[in-house]
């Protein structure tokens, strides 16, 4: 791994762990203070991809895969009051979301990269977090996949209740993942301010 990569590797590092501790505490009735630090992942993948390439971000990518799969499994050691911190479907859901949805992002930002400067990190951020969403709340509480892990009961999160408190009756983790959602998006749109001071605080420094 060259020196060029540390900074992106560190951030990516720290991000992985802040959201895997601050997923345990919850913001409001939908969310937890995880779903306002996780999606910084896409601002560093994007940052790499833009200024060192596709390859360089892919790596820091497998970085945070890493590191997300180590606090996981300190996760799944430590018991609450309802059993593991983290259960065997949040751990695949979590890792396998992760890694598709940067990888995803990774390949979308670098087919836009000759547009707009704004384009491809806005869309390639959209596009990864939509499937981060879909895919981790779906394998996580889906009452459709018990199979998964048969002693994991989820039916907590798949309780009727109405959408967001306020629309049609869906399970509780359709509401939950709507609203972790629609924090990325809103995290999306922010994060084009810092990128843009970056990559151009980056082509304007003197080698």
């Amino acid at each position: 791994m060259t020196r060029q990569l540390i900074p992106g590797v560190l951030a990516m590092a720290a991000i992985v762990v802040a959201s895997n501790i601050l997923v345990q505490h919850l913001f409001g009735q939908w969310l937890t203070w995880g779903a306002f630090t996780y999606p910084l992942a896409f601002l560093v993948t994007d940052l790499m991809n833009r200024i060192y390439g596709a390859p360089a971000a892919r790596r820091v990518v497998l970085v945070g895969f890493v590191v997300g799969l180590a606090c996981s499994f300190i996760g799944t050691q430590i018991m609450g009051e309802f059993g593991p911190l983290v259960t065997l479907r949040i751990a695949v859901g979590s890792a396998l979301a992760f890694l598709t949805a940067q990888l995803l992002d990774v390949a979308v930002f670098d087919r836009l990269r000759s547009g707009t400067w704004w384009r491809a990190p806005l869309v390639s951020t959209l596009v990864g977090a939509s499937a981060d969403t879909a895919i981790f709340f779906t394998l996580a509480f889906s009452a459709g996949l018990t199979w998964l892990e048969p002693g994991n009961d989820v039916a907590w999160a798949n309780e009727a209740l109405p959408l967001l408190g306020i629309g049609p009756t869906t399970p509780l983790w359709v509401s939950l993942a709507i609203a972790d959602w629609g924090v990325k998006l809103a995290l999306a749109l922010l994060a084009l301010v810092p990128f843009r001071i970056i990559v151009q605080k980056f082509h304007t420094t003197p080698a």
